[in-house]
């Protein structure tokens, strides 16, 4: 009190002015005071009413949301479609070890013969043609590239383009180890396979999203997202040899996953999902993956589907 009667005293006085009222004046200036009083207070009252419960303010906060949501929904639509598109044309693939050499099949068919088979590994693949040409790493299939003792096999699980699954053994065709390329065939006698939609690794740019489909650890179907990290990468290849120009991408890449393919936001396939770097001690990917180009696979696999090996091993 002190204080604000200081500060009072600073302030200069108004003149003083001579008033008179009479006592009928007073009254009715007391109650237009006290009117004035209510009238505000009742103007604030409304003021914060409106302010925290006003449902127009709450229906454009709605409205303004509205794209975004509708955004995020077009958003999983594409990519739901961009699945149900692709993975008809992405195969599963076991490699097994008879436990004893059939006896010949009258239908070539081996691997639903033996129910002691062994599975020593998976890995995946895509239809390439129309006529069970399937496209999948060499690594994935070298047992059966290698094979001295006649018990190797590979299972291939596949869905034709009405929606049945069906498996066949798959017949190696040709093999490419400074690529890790390897092509092998099913019968398809019966069936109607659709093939994948080639793109190109030519126009492919960092910061482009880009997604795979394969089978890590034997869960089959499964689709991982992620962008190209980089461009023009070296990776080994099975023989020792470097392979130039592979596709670097975070979309997660685990054991299984190789022979499938990468594909772009249009479905077309821009690689063969092929390596990994991996967390020490875990096999777990550390969000660095490798792809070997399209254009090399595109240049590669007529060869090896005509002549069973590369063209440059040809001369």
């Amino acid at each position: 009190m002190e204080m604000l009667a200081s500060s009072l005293k600073t302030l200069p006085s108004p003149l003083p002015t001579a008033t008179t009222s009479s006592p009928e004046s007073s009254c009715k200036t007391s109650v237009s005071t006290r009117r004035r009083a209510i009238v505000s207070a009742s103007t604030a009252g409304m003021a914060s009413l409106l302010q925290f419960s006003n449902p127009i303010s709450h229906l454009c906060s709605a409205i303004a949301l509205q794209p975004q949501q509708v955004e995020l929904d077009q958003e999983e639509d594409r990519l739901v479609h961009l699945f149900q598109e692709t993975s008809p044309s992405v195969v599963f693939i076991e490699d097994l070890e008879l436990a004893k050499i059939p006896k010949s099949s009258s239908k070539g068919d081996t691997v639903s013969v033996d129910e002691d088979a062994k599975v020593q590994g998976t890995g995946s693949g895509f239809i390439w043609d129309k006529f069970g040409h399937i496209v999948t790493n060499y690594h994935v299939v070298d047992k059966l590239a290698t094979d001295q003792t006649g018990l190797q096999r590979c299972k291939v699980f596949l869905v034709d383009a009405r929606g049945t699954s069906f498996y066949k053994e798959g017949k190696l065709v040709g093999i490419d180890p400074a690529y890790d390329l390897a092509v092998l065939k099913v019968d398809v006698e019966g069936y109607e396979l659709k093939p994948v939609v080639i793109g190109t690794s030519r126009d492919v740019r960092v910061g482009q999203s880009c997604f795979a489909i394969g089978n890590p650890f034997g869960y089959e179907n499964t689709l991982t997202t992620g962008v190209v990290s980089g461009l023009g990468r070296e990776i080994p290849s099975p023989n020792g040899r470097a392979i130039r120009g592979a596709i670097q991408t975070d979309a997660a890449i685990n054991s299984g996953n190789s022979g499938g393919p990468l594909i772009d936001s249009y479905g077309h396939v821009i690689g063969v999902n092929t390596a990994t770097f991996t967390r020490k001690g875990t096999g777990i990917s550390s969000g660095v993956n490798f792809a070997i180009p399209i254009d090399t696979v595109v240049r590669t696999v007529p060869y090896l589907i005509v002549y069973g090996t590369p063209y440059s091993n040809r001369f």
